[in-house]
């Protein structure tokens, strides 16, 4: 007599959804994880921007050089080695004026990722905007925003961000006043943000016009959805993946944008912090101390291309059909 046999139960099959299946792949892609954990890094110094500088015990706009002897010899560069790192000061100390450089870096970072931030979100949803509709409807809004485009495109973008930033502060002041930091901060947003969302537009414009003929799209208008369901159900969906990378790729260059023109002098300007001043005074002393501008200069490599290198992954991760 045979004894019966123990079936066991099948194991349970479990869909993933696209999103879930992105984030796996995203995981085993190190280069990608060590991005993000730097860019998170980034942004959560720019944060804590005030509480490290309480911890700290500095700020970032205090003469230390100047209000207490022995920290500048007579031609105003630290008396002690290395840019004056000491345990008191990490990073040392800004010749002339004898500021600390850690707290001038946390609070150059803040502001400068928020202007690039802002810019970023406004340059998306406006790319989106028009990218979407100029692909969608097609016909002559098609073609005029299309050649509005090309209009902005023709803009050599360094040069017009020169240029067109001190137009819109005399817009708001008169030459012979001060312009009050948060009119500088507003200016370069709108200026960053005017300059630069037709990239995105015009690729989205693209996507939408193969998008549009698949025959999902032709089946949700023959079931009557209206083009609003229709954009936000079956073609947002479909467009993630080029708004993310290009989110990725356009806030780095928009941090280096907006830090050029601080250096130059039309961006941020004393007593504010910022990663392009930063860059402008250290180009002073580099010659008698390069201390100054080594650390401003390596966070804003390592977190330009932290953030490359985030974009590259997440991209992959959308399309699995890419390989580097």
């Amino acid at each position: 007599m045979t004894s019966p046999t123990l079936t066991l139960p099948a194991p349970e099959l479990t869909g993933r959804s696209p999103g879930r299946l992105m984030w796996l792949r995203f995981r085993r892609d190190r280069a990608g994880v060590v991005s993000a954990c730097v860019v998170v890094f980034f942004f959560a110094v720019a944060a804590a921007a005030p509480l490290i500088s309480k911890l700290y015990g500095k700020t970032p706009t205090a003469t230390y050089g100047l209000d207490e002897t022995g920290l500048l010899n007579e031609y105003g560069y630290p008396i002690a080695p290395n840019g004056g790192i000491s345990g008191r000061f990490w990073f040392g100390i800004e010749p002339t004026l004898g500021r600390d450089v850690l707290t001038q870096l946390v609070y150059g970072i803040r502001t400068s990722l928020l202007i690039a931030a802002a810019a970023t979100v406004l340059c998306v949803v406006t790319g989106v905007l028009i990218g979407v509709t100029a692909g969608y409807v097609g016909g002559r809004t098609d073609y005029f925003l299309g050649r509005f485009i090309d209009l902005l495109l023709a803009f050599p973008q360094q040069l017009s961000f020169v240029a067109f930033t001190p137009v819109v502060y005399a817009l708001f002041v008169s030459p012979e006043k001060e312009t009050p930091t948060y009119l500088r901060v507003v200016t370069l947003i709108v200026v960053l943000w005017a300059l630069g969302w037709m990239g995105l537009a015009r690729l989205l414009r693209g996507q939408v016009l193969s998008l549009r003929e698949r025959e999902f799209v032709e089946a949700a208008k023959v079931t009557g959805a209206s083009p609003w369901r229709i954009i936000t159900r079956e073609l947002l969906p479909n467009l993630w993946t080029p708004i993310l990378v290009q989110s990725t790729l356009m806030l780095p260059a928009l941090v280096t944008a907006e830090a050029g023109l601080s250096f130059i002098g039309v961006g941020i300007v004393e007593p504010t912090p910022d990663w392009g001043r930063m860059f402008a005074n250290g180009a002073k002393y580099y010659e008698s101390d390069i201390t100054y501008i080594f650390f401003p200069g390596i966070a804003m490599i390592v977190f330009v291309v932290a953030f490359n290198l985030l974009g590259d992954s997440v991209r992959d991760a959308f399309d699995p059909r890419t390989q580097r």
